[in-house]
């Protein structure tokens, strides 16, 4: 059943996706060569706590941390360890989520560590914009399949291909809720998008074939060629004058200045 959110409830939403955006400005000052993904984890878990909320990932279906860290050919839901030190040149898609006031915030963005190859930089901005043409195609009256569409379109008209076992989904008092929200499929098919609904639109894009694999950790989801692959989250909810993000990106954009994607 898709739970249809109050105007009241959508502004606690946005309390909370707020905060995930500000954790992921804090960790735009720390993401660098030489940095451990435990040492951005632990700032994130600290960040949050001290804003009155909890770490939404944190022992949710046993993960044990606070974010998801994904280098390089990690897909998604990497864990994060003291032994994975950043390098010049990677990539890591930072996925975080808080718990305030009974609502969750969900929302990712996959930086560059240091100066990264022009190519894996075309990725993460295409990435980067089906997010938001996904977005502008989540309207009042439309399909699931609408967004889906224009996630799919773009990226492959780039050459990239869409991974399809994972996908994007419900948000609300629970992490994970009813629809879930592809990044492939046809234009007017799946549910019908109405006001109060809040989901989150995550396209994972992967520059070489779609397959992935599943690592033996349990969590950590990679592409099975070992190119890179790249994630953008956010968190919006349907209005009948149009999308509303509740996350925002625009703190790290604050960190990374003319450096962001």
């Amino acid at each position: 059943m898709i739970y249809l959110k109050t105007d009241e409830e959508i502004e606690l939403m946005y309390q909370a996706n707020q905060l995930v955006g500000r954790t992921l400005g804090e960790l735009a000052k720390h993401v660098a060569p030489g940095v451990t993904t435990l040492q951005l984890d632990k700032i994130a878990e600290e960040f949050i706590r001290d804003h009155g909320a909890v770490p939404a990932f944190l022992g949710y279906g046993g993960f044990p941390n606070s974010l998801c860290t994904s280098v390089n050919e990690e897909v998604v839901h990497g864990i994060p360890s003291s032994k994975r030190v950043l390098k010049e040149g990677d990539i890591v898609s930072i996925d975080c989520g808080t718990i305030l006031n009974g609502f969750v915030g969900d929302s990712a963005y996959t930086f560059c560590v240091g100066e990264v190859a022009e190519n894996v930089k075309n990725l993460l901005r295409t990435t980067k914009e089906s997010l938001y043409l996904g977005i502008q195609s989540a309207l009042e009256g439309k399909r699931l399949g609408d967004i889906s569409s224009a996630v799919q379109t773009h990226c492959e008209a780039k050459g990239y291909s869409v991974v399809r076992e994972l996908v994007g989904h419900g948000i609300g008092r629970n992490m994970h809720e009813a629809p879930e929200v592809p990044n492939y499929g046809r234009r007017g098919y799946g549910a019908l998008l109405r006001s109060g609904m809040c989901i989150c639109i995550e396209p994972m894009i992967n520059m070489g074939k779609k397959n992935v694999a599943f690592e033996s950790d349990g969590w950590t989801v990679r592409t099975k060629d070992r190119m890179p692959s790249a994630h953008f989250e956010h968190c919006i909810a349907i209005r009948p004058e149009g999308p509303r993000i509740l996350s925002s990106f625009d703190f790290i954009e604050e960190v990374l200045g003319n450096n962001a994607i």
